[in-house]
This record gives C-alpha cells, sequence and structure tokens, in this order.
C-alpha cells in the first residue's frame, strides 16, 4: 500500500480502470494521497491533474507530489468542479474520479448539475467520471 493511502482509498485505487498512458483527472483531490498512487500506475506517459477548490489542499499536494509533478505525470489547480475547464494546451482525459465531493455525491446538488457539463467538456468522448459510494465506486452517466 502506497504511504498514506488508508485501506478504504487504496481500495477505491484498485477499483479504477487504470493502465499505462492513461490521462486521468481527480476531482476534490488534495493532499493528493490517491493520485500519487494513480501516477504510479499510469506510469510515463500517463497524467493526473488534481483539482480541488481549497488553495491550502493544492499546496500540500504541490509538497507531497513534488517528485510527481517534477516527473510531469501529476499537476495540481485549484478551481471548484463547477469552475472547471480544460485549457487551451491541456488535452482532455481518460477517466475522471472524486472521493467525498459533495457536487458529486448528492450533498450539493445545485453543484453538481453545474459540474456535470464541465466534466462532461473535459473528458474523451466515452470517457468514465466514477465516484465513492459504489462497491467502493459507482459511475455517474454523462449522457
Amino acid at each position: 500500500m502506497a504511504a498514506g493511502l488508508s485501506p478504504r482509498l487504496a481500495a477505491i485505487v484498485d477499483a479504477l480502470p487504470l493502465r499505462p498512458g492513461l490521462r486521468v483527472l481527480e476531482i476534490g483531490g488534495a493532499p493528493g494521497v490517491a493520485a500519487r498512487a494513480v501516477a504510479a500506475r499510469i506510469g510515463p506517459g500517463g497524467h493526473i491533474l488534481v483539482i480541488d477548490r481549497s488553495a491550502t489542499g493544492v499546496a500540500k499536494t504541490e509538497r507531497l507530489a513534488a517528485r510527481e509533478i517534477g516527473s510531469g505525470l501529476l499537476s495540481t489547480r485549484c478551481v471548484a468542479v463547477e469552475d472547471f475547464e480544460c485549457l487551451g494546451d491541456e488535452g482532455r482525459f481518460d477517466l475522471a474520479f472524486a472521493v467525498r465531493v459533495g457536487a458529486l455525491d448528492g450533498r450539493h446538488p445545485r453543484a453538481g448539475e453545474l459540474a456535470l457539463p464541465r466534466i462532461r467538456a473535459a473528458l474523451v468522448p466515452g470517457g468514465t467520471l466514477l465516484v465513492d459510494g459504489g462497491d467502493p465506486l459507482g459511475e455517474i452517466p454523462l449522457d
């Protein structure tokens, strides 16, 4: 188990359909513990972008994942999912996932209504959005 990865988070990472070279968006991913485990599995040629609305959380992710950021496997952005847009040179993502994100787990439905079109636009056609709450993950349809 990766350093700092709880058994629950390890089960979530294990459930992600990861493969080398994948582009992954982690929503609400600070402090980056899951992202570091994902980066190890997608390896060179892959990339994970961690977004989080907390500047403090993003700064902590940047400290903890300095090696992965330096190697180009991981990047961060301080933004709420309902405001997220891919940057012009960023490219789209194959997979998005979120753990305990109120906009996606039903706690903040209005934010979810705003977030889903943003996520859909950030994913490649046929891309997948997975959130905790299944066994251990459930898919949110984006059609």
